[in-house]
């Protein structure tokens, strides 16, 4: 019988040698994948182990603790242009560029977290989109940030090594996904993560019993912009430029969806939301080179509306997918996931 009998059961990584020999067998795969793949899949897979960090941090605020939000372009953009600016203008090291513009962003979260205290629903949603139509807003008048030309990434420096190449950045980027995804992980089984959880469950029960409201909930939006900031910094050097214009509001809906289809309060949830939104984008945004259905809506487009609005159509694919997710499986890929288990353990019965 699967049944935690005590706290160090719940909070044990792996309970089986079956979940032990599946994390070698993936870490394996990990390590041996820039030796066996091209270029263009490792600048794919990049991108994945970037939103997959960034669909964490975003479930922490928004499965863990109800905390709606859809400003995390925000942060992303303050987490690139932070570690970009730190070395660039300071001379500062990748590796300590990158949590110091963390911090920084973590420090605009617990600001914005303030607002929560009062805020819910749909009116905590508008004030974190104003938060992140402001900062894209802001940082393009700042000479310092490049203005509106943006940031050019400097060379990226590993262990006295110049990077250039797309496996030498995943070096830095699939290692910085897990030990994230970890810390996640083991953050949800403390103290914190279950005060998280009674905030998400009922603020107000939770207040009762003890719980922090001021402290948990502005943390929550600062360990969640931190992840983002850190995802933010990554992404700067796999795109190598960066300008507002990059970190616009359907950035920040594109980051609630992988969330929102993966499975809100899941941490598997995230990763296969953030996989499956990063490879849909990926694909349709050349939708007109689909086989079959980009020559029909090429022939629509042309008809009824216009080809420069062709691209628009993979948004509208993301929001069909994710009102489809909430009708039928409020749990997203996660529930699926489970239900899949459940139905292999007990076949064929």
């Amino acid at each position: 019988m699967d049944m935690k009998r005590d706290y160090y059961e719940d909070i044990r990584l792996l309970d089986s040698k079956a979940q032990v020999f599946w994390l070698l067998a993936l870490l394996a795969a990990l390590a041996a994948f820039p030796f066996l793949a091209g270029s263009y899949l490792i600048y794919t897979v990049n991108l994945v182990a970037i939103n997959v960090i960034v669909a964490l941090g975003l479930n922490l605020l928004v499965g863990y603790t109800g905390q709606i939000s859809l400003g995390h372009a925000g942060f992303f953009a303050i987490g690139a242009y932070g570690t970009l600016a730190l070395m660039g203008n300071l001379g500062l090291p990748v590796l300590l560029a990158l949590p110091l513009a963390g911090l920084i962003a973590a420090g605009f979260g617990f600001l914005l977290g303030l607002p929560a205290l009062r805020l819910e629903g749909p009116y905590l949603a508008i004030a974190t989109l104003g938060f992140g139509l402001t900062t894209t807003q802001i940082l393009g008048r700042i000479e310092f940030l490049g203005g509106h030309m943006g940031l050019t990434a400097p060379p990226l420096e590993l262990m006295g090594l110049t990077i250039t190449s797309d496996a030498g950045r995943y070096a830095l980027i699939m290692p910085l996904c897990l030990l994230l995804t970890w810390g996640l992980r083991n953050l949800t089984k403390t103290r914190v993560g279950r005060a998280f959880v009674a905030i998400r469950d009922s603020d107000i029960a939770a207040e009762c019993i003890g719980v922090n409201l001021t402290y948990y909930k502005t943390l929550a939006f600062a360990v969640s912009a931190f992840y983002t900031g850190i995802a933010g910094g990554l992404m700067a050097f796999v795109l190598g430029f960066i300008n507002p214009h990059t970190f616009n509001i359907m950035v920040s809906i594109l980051f609630l969806a992988m969330v929102v289809v993966g499975g809100l309060g899941s941490i598997l949830g995230s990763v296969m939301g953030a996989v499956l939104i990063t490879l849909l984008q990926i694909k349709l945004a050349s939708i007109s080179d689909l086989a079959y259905v980009g020559p029909l809506l090429m022939e629509i487009s042309s008809r009824f509306f216009t080809e420069s609005g062709l691209p628009n159509v993979q948004f509208v694919v993301f929001g069909l997918i994710m009102v489809l997710i909430v009708i039928f499986e409020p749990l997203g890929l996660y529930g699926i996931w489970i239900r899949t288990k459940l139905y292999w353990r007990t076949w064929p019965f």
